[in-house]
């Protein structure tokens, strides 16, 4: 199983929108960065995201190119300060391809828990817009097979 982890694309400030959309430079990045998963041939059953904007835009896009059916669906235990062992234990039953749209801190939480069982480990340097690709075996657990970011594009 593949486990796809991105942070939502840059929002505008709490100051400019309260509901914090993309910015152009945000709809930009998540484009560019969904486009070279769609190239790599990468798909997934379903995208989760957060039920905040930001998320639900970065989703939209990113569904475009990867998502088999182009199913995204709202979770709240993706939201900013969601305690990660929640997602954690629903991989256990996950057998299909994914994608986790969300936010700091609760994205680096739950890499570092699946990566190394603590979450505050601090494993991965999440950026905006990018997927950290992790892979699960039964052999050896969850490892990071790849990151992308805008930057790197």
């Amino acid at each position: 199983m593949k486990l796809y982890l991105v942070q939502h694309a840059e929002a505008q400030s709490k100051d400019v929108n309260s509901e914090r959309p993309l910015t152009s430079k945000g709809t930009a990045d998540i484009q560019k960065t969904a486009a070279f998963a769609d190239r790599l041939g990468i798909r997934v059953d379903k995208i989760y995201q957060s039920g905040k904007l930001r998320a639900s835009q970065t989703a939209e896009i990113l569904a475009a190119h990867i998502a088999s059916e182009g199913l995204v669906e709202e979770n709240a235990d993706l939201k900013p300060k969601a305690d990660p062992t929640v997602w954690r234990n629903r991989l256990d039953k996950v057998t299909e391809d994914i994608a986790l749209v969300g936010h700091m801190p609760q994205l680096d939480k739950l890499a570092s828990l699946l990566l190394c069982g603590d979450s505050d480990a601090h494993i991965i340097a999440f950026q905006n817009a990018g997927i950290v690709c992790l892979e699960s075996s039964d052999e050896n657990g969850w490892q990071a097979a790849w990151i992308v970011t805008p930057a790197l594009l």
